[in-house]
């Protein structure tokens, strides 16, 4: 035998091995496999469609990230004006403004301080004493599509921490988020966990106006209820009224650390650390009110409102609560990766494992009642020569699941689609060449001759039509979405692998068989 016939012939036996070792693994026959062997090893992942959970499509809202970045603008100015010794000037947010209030003797003063401060803000409105800025329109739209893409990120590493297998979350149009979770075991407190925003604000509590009539509906102006939650010892959640300022002091996204901690009285709470900007806010607000009380509020629940006793250096507080200690190492998960703006589900699929299952049989079904089918016609129209496509077909599977195991790609419906799909171009490049060689063998030429000349007359065609397909998958990777993409690595893997068992797997059994039995006829 041929030195180059044996290269061949063991490059494909070497494939055939490697691809066997990393694709069981991930088969029922895994579990009898040695754990050196399957825990060394990457395994096909079930995408949610074969392996069940939840599908969401959530919404960023993305004006409340407007809203978030003009607190904390509001805050700075606030801050920046104290220390500037601006006597009587006052910042707050209102919609998507923000108004400066102010002796009207001051209105110069202020309107320059603002311009130098900020330049993303331009004048909109004055009234006496106050002025009102705007976001400009350029920063307003990155805030938004930052934020989204924080949303993003974030929503990752939060999937990440819960514990969720293989999640996969991609961006759909221009504000909205899809989240795929295979195989959760319980959706409901995933997503709950999820879509917890962790929008976390300091607000005064208004002690001097009347509770009472601002819960018969007598909400004073610039002021908002909002509750506290507590569990009693009977089990009852108890709700307490607070009537705060609505002005936001500072928020969350001044953090550095939120970490799990003790309170005074020896149960779990979540101590925050500011960063440098929002020390010196928080060092501003407790001087400013010490004596008053100082809410804590979290997705709109008030969590503690203590009383501020001294202004407080170092940009240091603590969140306390009815915690256990999960509870409390969840929240701060939530504040360390706190999203940028509130989420709200649009859409909510789930997935049973059953309905997965049925999945996976019936494309297992599929693939099997078509490559029968398939190995059946190559037999019956072309001879024995049909044996050697489809041994083809079979080198091909078989290298494409290892292929798929290595790069730990998740394997979707769509994605046995194009596998089935990719048996079907197998056998298409089998027949070109089984074509021209028919056409070779009819000019009158040996068998070795044929096969030779049919190879290479039909090589540049198969290239074709598998680089065309290529381009294809291509672009369907890169601009498609979950399945989609589960389609597209495929199909793009089957291609490749295709033209590798087609022109040289094939080949050198047709060359063997040449060299070993010196055919004069051809069953073709």
């Amino acid at each position: 035998m041929k030195t180059s016939i044996q290269w061949r012939l063991g490059l494909i036996l070497l494939s055939v091995v490697v691809a066997l070792a990393l694709f069981l693994p991930s088969t029922p026959a895994g579990d009898r496999l040695p754990e050196w062997w399957k825990g060394n090893v990457s395994k096909i992942a079930l995408g949610l469609d074969l392996r069940g959970g939840s599908h969401l499509v959530m919404q960023v809202e993305t004006d409340k990230a407007v809203e978030a970045s003009l607190d904390n603008i509001a805050a700075d100015l606030q801050t920046t004006a104290a220390s500037q010794k601006l006597e009587g000037v006052t910042f707050a947010r209102s919609g998507q403004t923000i108004v400066a209030k102010f002796p009207e003797a001051m209105e110069d003063q202020v309107a320059d301080f603002v311009k130098k401060t900020y330049a993303v803000l331009e004048y909109k409105s004055r009234a006496k004493g106050e002025m009102t800025y705007a976001p400009k329109a350029q920063w307003a739209n990155g805030i938004k599509e930052d934020s989204v893409r924080q949303a993003k990120e974030r929503t990752e590493r939060r999937i990440n921490k819960f514990g969720v297998a293989e999640p996969n979350v991609y961006k759909q149009g221009v504000d909205q988020l899809v989240i795929q979770l295979p195989g959760i075991k319980n959706p409901q407190e995933a997503i709950s966990f999820i879509k917890t925003a962790g929008r976390l604000e300091f607000k005064l509590v208004d002690t001097e106006s009347d509770l009472g009539k601002a819960l018969a509906g007598k909400v004073p102006e610039g002021r908002e209820i909002l509750y506290g939650e507590g569990v009693g010892e009977s089990g009852k959640i108890n709700r307490q009224p607070y009537l705060l300022y609505s002005q936001t002091l500072l928020t969350g996204d001044r953090l550095k650390e939120a970490k799990v901690g003790i309170d005074e009285y020896g149960k779990p709470s979540v101590s925050i650390t500011f960063d440098a900007d929002g020390a010196k806010i928080f060092e501003r607000i407790t001087g400013e009110n010490v004596g008053r009380q100082l809410a804590i509020v979290l997705d709109g629940v008030v969590h503690s409102a203590p009383r501020i006793k001294d202004r407080i250096s170092g940009g240091s507080a603590q969140i306390t609560g009815n915690f256990t200690h999960d509870e409390a190492a969840r929240l701060a998960i939530v504040l360390r990766e706190s999203l940028p703006a509130p989420m709200k589900i649009v859409q909510n699929v789930t997935i049973g494992p059953s309905l997965g299952q049925d999945s996976i049989n019936k494309g297992v079904h599929a693939a099997l009642v078509g490559g029968l089918v398939v190995v059946v016609f190559m037999v019956v129209y072309y001879g024995l020569s049909g044996l050697i496509a489809d041994y083809a077909i079979v080198l091909n599977l078989v290298l494409l699941l290892g292929a798929m195991a290595v790069l730990n790609a998740t394997l979707t419906l769509p994605g046995i689609a194009g596998i089935i799909l990719t048996i079907g171009m197998g056998v298409d490049s089998n027949v070109l060449m089984f074509e021209r060689i028919r056409e070779e063998i009819r000019a009158g030429k040996p068998p070795r001759p044929a096969v030779d000349s049919g190879y290479d007359k039909a090589f540049l065609t198969i290239l074709d039509s598998h680089v065309t397909t290529l381009i294809t998958a291509a672009m369907l990777f890169m601009f498609g979405t979950g399945p989609i993409k589960g389609f597209a690595v495929s199909l793009s893997l089957g291609i490749i692998i295709n033209l590798y068992s087609a022109l040289v797997g094939t080949k050198v059994i047709f060359d063997i068989i040449n060299t070993k039995w010196k055919l004069e006829k051809l069953s073709i």
